[in-house]
């Protein structure tokens, strides 16, 4: 009963002994360093925390002192990302026994993601009602148009002037491609099971047959992944928008990662799941303009000139469908787009 208590709570628990050494993970800690606990378990805590010598420091004092430490606000460099924590550690002696150490660790950046998420789908929110009724609005005019100029073609004699009438109704057919694009996807998704490494490696072999032999696409897959129902199309398309961005931001040389992972317990839009894919495309291209940060999600918004704006909104707007959400960090060594897909329960 414990042990289904600790993993359905919100803190990540640790427990090390005399040694230092990690004899047991929850499952919100799994999530919180991205691990297994049948990886983590029986490393010390210097190779658990990496560089964060003062939690080491603590749990040492914490063991000899026979005291508990806490810190409020504490940032942990965990390989490849930062997070910033508050922690408790609890001496634990029993029977005579070798003293442990239990370690709490609340995750702060959560809350603020938790916010970032609402922005993200109040974003989303907004951006389908402005691609919808400009869409509509423009599509009507068009169909006037192109009706006139067939009519007016029924009626010219010259065939240099028709040639002006072939060229409004071709303007007239783009302009209404673009605006059934906007709308996105019209008919109902063909959900079958699918393993999201088949989408991810159609992906790959489509950008890798554009790009220059410069960029290098390598691939992190984790294989424990279950399949999920889903449109296989449609995941091609979301993928497919994110990972052409990255592939442009790199100026001649560099490369992009495709990195799978799962996840327990995890809440998205106030929904929770128990099993979570996470997809992140990762790029060492030119990063993200700051001012752009918070509109990317936005239709018509792009930092290329020949960019068209709706390659990211459409991307989310899919991942959406799917109860999942879609999120961006950008620095200037390179930008993560991280999708998130809930596994076993897309259907709900």
């Amino acid at each position: 009963m414990h042990n289904k208590i600790l993993d359905n709570i919100n803190e990540a628990i640790l427990l090390f002994n005399n040694d230092l050494k990690l004899t047991y993970i929850n499952t919100a800690g799994e999530i919180l360093f991205e691990d297994s606990a049948r990886h983590l378990l029986g490393k010390t805590a210097k190779d658990v925390f990496g560089t964060n010598t003062q939690i080491h420091h603590d749990l040492r004092l914490c063991i000899e002192c026979n005291e508990s430490f806490f810190d409020r606000e504490l940032t942990l460099d965990l390989f490849h990302r930062k997070i910033t924590i508050s922690f408790s550690a609890t001496p634990i002696l029993e029977n005579q026994k070798q003293p442990e150490v239990l370690l709490e660790l609340q995750q702060l950046d959560r809350h603020l993601r938790i916010s970032k998420e609402e922005q993200l789908l109040a974003q989303e929110n907004i951006s389908r009602m402005l691609m919808r009724g400009f869409a509509h609005e423009i599509k009507n005019p068009l169909g006037g148009l192109r009706g006139a100029a067939q009519l007016l073609e029924l009626e010219l004699q010259d065939n240099d002037l028709k040639e002006y009438t072939q060229i409004i109704i071709e303007e007239a057919d783009r302009m209404k491609a673009l605006m059934d694009k906007m709308l996105g996807p019209n008919n109902p998704p063909n959900k079958v099971a699918l393993n999201i490494h088949e989408a991810l490696e159609r992906v790959r072999q489509l950008v890798q047959a554009e790009i220059s032999d410069m960029i290098i696409i390598k691939r992190d897959y984790d294989p424990s992944i279950p399949e999920l129902k889903a449109d296989k199309n449609q995941l091609i398309q979301a993928f497919l928008n994110i990972v052409r961005n990255a592939a442009q931001a790199i100026h001649d040389t560099g490369e992009i990662i495709l990195r799978t992972r799962i996840y327990r317990q995890m809440t998205i839009a106030g929904k929770h799941h128990k099993l979570t894919a996470r997809i992140d495309i990762i790029d060492n291209g030119s990063g993200i303009p700051p001012e752009l940060m918070n509109q990317i999600f936005y239709p018509m918004i792009t930092g290329r000139s020949d960019g068209t704006g709706l390659g990211l909104p459409i991307a989310q707007s899919i991942i959406n469908q799917y109860n999942g959400i879609i999120e961006c960090i950008s620095t200037t060594e390179n930008t993560t787009f991280s999708i998130y897909l809930p596994v076993g329960n897309v259907d709900d």
